[in-house]
């Protein structure tokens, strides 16, 4: 059975909560993960959050750079590790691995070499996540935001190079329509489903815009998609948009 949930910061779990929202999505670097004395004070609200945190987003910070020259393999691993440790505590079920800014390659560094770095992260982000119960959910993402996997398919040939249980993909609605990657890309890759996110036209809430949102209801109950579905977009009225972007989601997308 789907279960829905809402990109937001941890300060807003209680509302969520009330409007009848099943989890919340927060953003991994929200958590200030290499500053001890801030993830401390961080960390105990997504503990103690009235909402469970089933699904991050925003793993990487933008200066943290995971292919290309600048590549520091030792923060890397010190700052997957920590993330993997916090998830585990705070009892995340999927994190996204978005964070475009970070997986862009830079003009002058061939695409061969960057594949290889992120296959590298892939990899050494199943280990520091295994056993822990989260998975990875690589994202694609618009060209505006990245030049490294910009189509579910892109993303799925990576998770089958890495064949680990622990990295899955992500079907982005919004960026499907800007990139144009079919619908089809859904039914055809099922089994790499992880999780969902949505918005409508212009990145605004669901139910706000022309998005085509019964075709991609269909394309995901032929692709028998069962997971959570989270709404990632920009919000102008919380109190008038949150309620009525559940009740479409749920009546639209609902299964």
């Amino acid at each position: 059975m789907r279960s829905w949930g809402w990109c937001s910061g941890i300060e807003d779990a209680g509302q969520l909560r009330s409007l009848g929202f099943d989890y919340i999505e927060c953003a991994v670097v929200s958590l200030s993960l290499e500053n001890e004395s801030e993830y401390a004070e961080r960390l105990s609200l997504f503990l103690e959050s009235p909402l469970p945190v089933r699904a991050m987003n925003i793993f990487f910070p933008g200066d943290l750079k995971v292919v290309g020259p600048d590549v520091d393999d030792a923060r890397i691993a010190r700052y997957v590790d920590k993330a993997a440790e916090a998830l585990h505590r705070i009892g995340v079920e999927t994190v996204v691995l978005g964070s475009g800014k970070a997986r862009h390659i830079p003009d002058a560094w061939e695409p061969e070499r960057a594949d290889e770095q992120f296959l590298r992260l892939l990899s050494r982000m199943a280990d520091a996540f295994a056993g822990t119960g989260t998975v990875v959910a690589i994202e694609p993402l618009n060209r505006k935001e990245t030049n490294l996997v910009t189509t579910i398919a892109e993303a799925v040939s990576f998770a089958e190079q890495v064949n680990r249980p622990e990295v899955r993909v992500l079907a982005d609605f919004y960026h499907m329509q800007e990139e144009g990657d079919p619908l089809t890309s859904l039914v055809a890759h099922t089994k790499w489903l992880q999780h969902v996110h949505l918005a409508d036209t212009g990145r605004f809430s669901p139910g706000t815009g022309t998005y085509p949102y019964a075709d991609f209801a269909e394309a995901l109950n032929q692709a028998g998609y069962a997971g959570t579905i989270s709404a990632e977009c920009t919000v102008k009225d919380k109190e008038q948009e949150l309620p009525a972007s559940l009740a479409f989601m749920r009546r639209v997308l609902g299964r």
